[in-house]
């Protein structure tokens, strides 16, 4: 299990969900749409109100992130290490549902 904080990224707005997915709409033009609970980074899952914007831009890539107690955020984290998490999801080529990803479960 992985955490946010063991990412580079940047916080570029912290506010309710809503703001945050506006902010995304409004300032960038890359975006696709994610559901809750889709695995954006290793370990690091998508909570929100569908459809999540998750926006492409220059070597970055930008999502709403909701960290329980701490609120929402819009992070950018670099792009190489988006596309090496996706490279370790795949390699272990095996999908787990969210119970299976919860330390707890």
């Amino acid at each position: 299990m992985s955490c946010i904080d063991n990412y580079n990224h940047e916080i570029l707005l912290k506010g309710s969900f809503k703001e945050c997915s506006d902010y995304i709409k409004k300032n960038y033009k890359n975006i696709r749409e994610f559901n809750p609970g889709d695995e954006i980074l290793e370990g690091v899952m998508l909570i929100g109100l569908p459809p999540i914007p998750v926006a492409y831009d220059d070597d970055f890539v930008i999502f709403p992130f909701t960290k329980p107690c701490y609120g929402s955020h819009v992070l950018r984290v670099p792009l190489n290490q988006y596309i090496k998490s996706h490279e370790k999801i795949k390699e272990t080529g095996e999908k787990k549902g969210i119970l299976s990803k919860l330390k707890f479960w």
